[in-house]
């Protein structure tokens, strides 16, 4: 599995971005041009833009931004995500994970972007 381990390595490196868009989570049968689809019992849930979920019919209930952390993290390393938790959590601010093949995706309630993004770049320091 390539990626890298390390998580002294992993935060010092993570550099998040904050994508312009917001998104929306949703039940959804199809989205065109989603983000993610995943399969629950419940039902397939869909994460798109905003622009993407209103051109199929879909009016979020919320609205969330999207960092990326452009360090290609490995899917067996340990303490990312409790570290960028932790730091978001001690800003109060919730997250949503997906965690990809090369990077972690971050969503966060859109009017708390910018703080999260902070959080994030501070720990880069740290």
């Amino acid at each position: 599995m390539s990626g890298i381990t390390d998580l002294t390595e992993l935060l010092r490196h993570m550099r998040p971005v904050l994508h312009d868009e917001a998104y929306g989570f949703m039940v959804a049968s199809d989205v065109s041009n989603a983000f993610a689809m995943i399969r629950e019992d419940e039902g397939m849930t869909v994460v798109a833009t905003t622009k993407e979920l209103e051109a199929s019919g879909i009016i979020p209930d919320t609205h969330w931004a999207r960092i990326t952390l452009q360090v290609h993290s490995s899917l067996s390393a340990v303490g990312l995500t409790a570290a960028f938790a932790t730091a978001l959590g001690n800003h109060g601010i919730s997250a949503n994970v997906i965690a990809a093949y090369h990077h972690d995706h971050i969503f966060v309630h859109w009017d708390r972007r910018h703080d999260a993004l902070n959080a994030l770049l501070e720990l880069t320091r740290n």
